[in-house]
């Protein structure tokens, strides 16, 4: 099954300095048929303004990944972690038994980013933080993991989960695939770009719904940068 989710159709809210939209029911928005995809929780589209943010707030029992796609996010925490994460990379939050941070855009420009919120499969831990880089050269034409529950994802940041958030950037007319496993739930969004996924074509933004699939065939219409979870 591939279900097409426009962008145009997803839940959200615009709060001035946040212009929010859910693939998932979240805050104010709630569908009872979108409230997750297998252990995959939130997929928030967030346009953040110059100059604010997410003040200080507290989480518990979740992974947190934010994927930016443009301009760059401030984060800082109670742990004393603190780091930006410019366009093309990754953070991982793993709230753990309880962590409270703050996620500012500090820069001139809007930040354009993705949060990806998936439920823990490992509980009673304590609360991590890392970023870092992933060249959009590295991923041209194949797939790399950013984020990664399994032990053999050695260069990816960790999580504690049974998923995997992985992307590729592709030139129009190239052609990847990912092996799936038809027992697996995968979440696809073109951060940029249109794709056709087994015929079904996803501009920017839209949400792809994906089960029952052994391998997915990705097409680049237009040059695309692809963000895709791979949840169990």
């Amino acid at each position: 099954m591939i279900e097409l989710r426009p962008f145009a159709k997803l839940g959200g809210e615009n709060h001035g300095w946040l212009d929010a939209k859910h693939h998932f029911s979240f805050a104010n928005y709630h569908d009872p048929d979108r409230m997750h995809w297998g252990n995959l929780r939130v997929w928030n589209d967030d346009i953040i303004a110059p100059g604010t943010g997410f003040p200080p707030h507290p989480h518990r029992d979740m992974e947190i990944i934010t994927y930016v796609r443009e301009g760059a996010i401030t984060h800082e925490d109670n742990l004393g972690n603190k780091g930006r994460t410019v366009a093309g990379d990754v953070q991982v939050m793993s709230a753990g038994t309880g962590i409270a941070h703050s996620e500012y855009n500090r820069e001139d420009v809007a930040a354009k980013i993705f949060q990806i919120w998936i439920i823990p499969t490992r509980g009673g831990e304590k609360p991590s933080w890392g970023t870092r880089p992933f060249p959009k050269a590295d991923r041209g034409g194949r797939f790399v993991t950013l984020a990664s529950g399994y032990e053999n994802d050695n260069d990816a940041l960790p999580i504690r989960t049974n998923a995997r958030v992985v992307g590729v950037a592709l030139k129009a007319g190239e052609t990847v695939e990912y092996p799936l496993g038809a027992t697996r739930n995968g979440y696809l969004v073109p951060a940029f770009g249109a794709v056709e996924i087994d015929g079904v074509r996803a501009n920017a933004r839209d949400g792809v719904a994906i089960t029952d699939v052994d391998t997915i065939r990705i097409t680049a219409i237009e040059d695309s940068e692809i963000v895709l979870v791979d949840a169990a």
